[in-house]
């Protein structure tokens, strides 16, 4: 895979949540296991489908699956619930990309959208460790947008982007299409803003992106487990959760052997090649930005859409380092290559489907299948629809 190594590899020492130093030199993993840490999942699918990932992660590595690992395991490769920070990847004895399936982060806040945009001027608020100069290097590849801070700079950054016309306020770590709004004046932000907690917005950050209509979303990535390595595009679909909103009901993903190379080298839509670009331009630029970045799953959100004034835009939205939505049927590609040496291009999917259970075809594999305790009757399945 074509990608830039991990920040910590080889003999580094990590400094440990105690302070000690932690060699990450470190013995094979002899299990694949969960890890929930600090990440809080309130619905049981969530949490079900994790250990199905994590079953399917320990067949491929040929190793046993220990389950969800309650204390530090240094001897684990793991499945993270959510994106690492690098004390958590210490703890863990995180080394490199091999030692997990998701990814590392040297402060939260890099794991969010938050890093997708600029500040609104150099004098805004912004966290210990922010990236200045990536504001500037993404700017090509990402919707006009800011992020802010604090609530006087998203007024300033309101105001510039509401000249252009409507605008769409996000919260940093809101996933499946949730925690967005759009806002159409000056009045309409001031009620927005009501409705949000500066002292949340001082701590992690808030998004400002132009609002666009007629979208698509595209999903660019590239995934390694052990010896498998898969690129992918493919598009996003959404559903009406249990609850009637409006919600992320799955993926289809166009999947090759390899990484980014193999990838751009597909005959692509003009479109659907310029996401693809985006994608690896984002993806080199934040790691260039944050050296201390390792990550397995690498997956960009791009929108393509219709600006106020009619002109379509292409954009990154955001990085997900952890497993995701997509995750079965990038397993479900990367089991279909490692029963056929010969196979080089799948199409895949994933399929979330509210409203009843039991809704999956034969020999699809099955994340969740059953009624959540929160989110009512869900399926959710991954299936290789065609191999070439």
């Amino acid at each position: 895979m074509n990608a830039p190594s991990c920040g910590w590899g080889g003999a580094t020492l990590l400094p440990g949540l105690s302070g000690a130093p932690l060699m990450t030199a470190l013995a094979p993993p002899v299990t694949v296991m969960t890890w929930r840490g600090s990440a809080t999942h309130a619905n049981a699918h969530d949490r079900v489908s994790r250990r199905v990932v994590a079953r399917h992660v320990a067949a491929l590595l040929d190793l046993p699956f220990g389950g969800e690992a309650i204390v530090a395991s240094t001897n684990a490769y793991v499945v993270p619930f959510d994106t690492l920070i690098a004390d958590e990847a210490a703890l863990l004895g995180v080394a490199g990309e091999d030692r997990l399936l998701g990814g590392v982060v040297p402060h939260r806040f890099v794991a969010t959208k938050a890093i997708t945009h600029p500040l609104i001027a150099p004098d805004a608020a912004a966290p210990e460790g922010w990236a200045h100069e990536l504001g500037s290097a993404l700017a090509p590849v990402v919707p006009i947008g800011f992020t802010a801070f604090s609530t006087a700079d998203v007024r300033r950054a309101g105001e510039t982007l509401l000249a252009l016309g409507p605008l769409r306020l996000k919260a940093v770590a809101a996933t499946a299409g949730l925690g967005q709004t759009v806002v159409e004046d000056r009045q309409a932000l001031e009620r927005a803003l009501a409705a949000e907690s500066s002292e949340a917005i001082e701590a992690g950050g808030i998004v400002l992106e132009e609002n666009l209509a007629d979208v698509t979303t595209y999903s660019v990535g590239t995934t390694r487990i052990g010896a498998h390595a898969i690129a992918y595009w493919g598009t996003q679909r959404l559903t009406r959760s249990n609850a009637g909103d409006t919600v992320y009901g799955g993926s289809d993903l166009e999947v090759v052997r390899g990484g980014w190379d193999e990838l751009a080298a597909l005959p692509l839509a003009a479109e659907v090649a310029q996401a693809v670009r985006h994608a690896i331009a984002y993806d080199r630029a934040v790691f260039a930005a944050y050296p201390g970045l390792c990550a397995s799953r690498r997956n960009y959100d791009i929108i393509a859409g219709d600006a106020a004034d009619g002109t379509r835009r292409i954009g990154v939205l955001e990085q997900s380092w952890r497993v995701g939505g997509a995750t079965g049927a990038e397993l479900a590609a990367i089991e279909a290559f490692a029963r056929d040496s010969k196979l080089g291009h799948v199409r895949s999917s994933t399929m979330e489907i509210y409203g009843r259970a039991g809704a999956a075809p034969a020999g699809a594999t099955i994340y969740y299948d059953g009624v959540d305790p929160v989110a009512g009757p869900l399926t959710k399945y991954a299936e290789v629809s065609r191999e070439a």
